[in-house]
């Protein structure tokens, strides 16, 4: 059986605007030459025309955070306790210890790209989406979150583009036994500007990273900053994304990746 593997994942590069500039990653190139001096020092005796062709190692230096690029959050990013409602509040797991069982499980595409940019999906809007594409969640599901911020990667715009996911729609996915979601936004939830205009008009603090907190209840993973999502179907397909293994860490990178076999790709989407 043959398959075709979708990269879902943005770059780590420093020309792109993924995050607000003070988040931003940057990376610092040096080349086989550059890096000739400091590898001669480590081999005591030779000299720089013992290096064949007077080259070292090619080597980059990054200053990132955890959430830079493509990376999965642990529960430990929303809140401190976590499954308040599976029988009561405990310590959150952080990325190195979420179940591995949980980052490698059946894909279900859900297209929002017609919603507004700040909207807040909620769960008739992904029941009603469920019945579009004939799809009955089943536990462990990975559900990703197609949004029009997926256009807008690579453009001024992108940290405030796309819909984002309400506590009751992410609830919804919850209570049904998905673990871990995925969008193609910046943020699980809308982005911060729109939560920021209405907070000031309503004083409504339950508006505040609304689907994030919906860990506290139920703990759950999700990827952020996904991306080509418009190249999957709504389902039948397999999402790997094991994260990078950070001791006590809020998230990890990870090359997020979808795996399809070919004779899907045929229907109709």
């Amino acid at each position: 059986m043959s398959r075709t593997f979708i990269d879902l994942s943005i770059f780590l590069e420093n020309e792109i605007l993924s995050d607000p500039p003070p988040l931003a990653p940057k990376i610092t190139y040096a080349n086989h030459k550059e890096t000739l001096p400091e590898f001669v020092r480590m081999i005591p005796g030779c000299t720089e025309e013992d290096w064949l062709d007077g080259e070292a190692a090619a080597a980059e230096w990054v200053t990132l955070t955890t959430h830079s690029g493509t990376h999965l959050d642990a529960p430990y990013h929303f809140h401190s306790t976590m499954d308040a409602k599976l029988g009561g509040s405990k310590p959150s797991i952080a990325i190195d210890e979420v179940p591995l069982e949980w980052c490698f499980q059946p894909g279900v595409k859900l297209d929002f790209r017609h919603f507004p940019d700040g909207y807040v999906a909620t769960a008739a809007d992904v029941e009603a989406e469920l019945a579009r594409i004939g799809h009955v969640l089943q536990p462990l599901d990975i559900v990703v979150v197609n949004t029009r911020a997926g256009s807008r990667y690579g453009h001024s715009d992108f940290v405030n583009a796309g819909c984002g996911m309400g506590y009751e729609a992410t609830m919804y996915l919850l209570e049904r036994g998905v673990r871990l979601t995925g969008t193609d936004a910046w943020s699980w939830d809308a982005p911060f500007s729109y939560t920021a205009e209405k907070f000031a008009q309503t004083g409504d603090r339950t508006l505040i990273w609304e689907g994030h907190k919906a860990g506290r209840d139920i703990g759950y993973c999700h990827l952020e900053k996904m991306h080509n999502l418009e190249a999957l179907p709504p389902h039948g397909f397999y999402i790997s994304c094991f994260p990078h293994k950070i001791r006590a860490a809020s998230a990890g990178w990870t090359r997020a990746v979808a795996i399809i076999d070919d004779a899907l790709l045929a229907l109709p989407r």
